[in-house]
């Protein structure tokens, strides 16, 4: 079974930066779509941002768009999200998901089979 594994959360001051990494054992990547998602306390989870397999395809959430980049380098079996322009609002657990499907690219998480255990991304100063 794919598992996932992600890092590189911490705490960060407001307007820093931080990059996660979604990294895979057992299968490679490549095969896979890639979505995050993030889910801060009270709150649902939410699809901020996915890249269909090739890396071709990529969509961001309004939240983040403009300040997140996903990125993938299929030879490291990693994905990766650049986040940059970080404020209190992004404090929440990040979790990579991936779904089975090639060439797809969705933030509906119902897509998804495979999840990571989540890192924390804490916003302050």
């Amino acid at each position: 079974q794919l598992q996932l594994v992600e890092s590189g959360g911490g705490l960060v001051q407001p307007g820093g930066s931080l990059r996660l990494s979604c990294a895979a054992s057992r299968f490679t990547l490549d095969s896979y779509g890639i979505g995050w998602f993030r889910q801060a306390p009270g709150k649902e989870r939410e699809g901020i941002s996915c890249i269909s397999s090739s890396g071709g395809s990529t969509d961001y959430a309004d939240s983040v768009k403009g300040r997140f980049t996903i990125s993938r380098d299929n030879a490291k079996n990693t994905v990766f999200l650049q986040m940059s322009s970080l404020d209190a609002e992004d404090t929440a657990v990040y979790y990579c998901a991936a779904l089975s499907v090639q060439r797809m690219c969705v933030m509906d998480a119902r897509w998804y089979h495979y999840w990571g255990q989540g890192t924390q991304v804490t916003v302050s100063s």
